[in-house]
């Protein structure tokens, strides 16, 4: 696993909290998600106060995946707010190598 830190604003910890806050994914539940394999895993762990909870199923390929698995709305939930986290990400990394500062 390749880990990278940086520094956030709080315009953004707003954003990423936002949009954890409307996935609903606090009121799921990863007891009926497909278990790791030899494919790999996804792990998200939430600490949005009151809650912390962490999530860990296999990896998902496509909607094919969620649909077949024994508890889809949940697996979608978690499907989707990943595919939008990573959209998110991705555009944060994409507007940093875009902005020229100015002296």
């Amino acid at each position: 696993m390749i880990r990278r830190e940086m520094c956030l604003s709080d315009a953004v910890i707003k954003e990423f909290k936002r949009i954890l806050a409307e996935s609903e994914i606090t009121k799921q539940d990863d007891d009926k998600w497909p278990k790791k394999n030899v494919v790999g895993k996804q792990e998200l762990e939430v600490k949005l106060a009151p809650y912390h909870i962490s999530f860990q199923t296999a990896k998902i390929g496509s909607m094919v995946d969620v649909n077949n698995s024994d508890d889809p709305e949940g697996l979608q939930t978690f499907y989707y707010l990943v595919q939008d986290l990573k959209i998110f990400v991705y555009s944060l990394i994409s507007l940093h190598f875009k902005i020229k500062p100015t002296y």
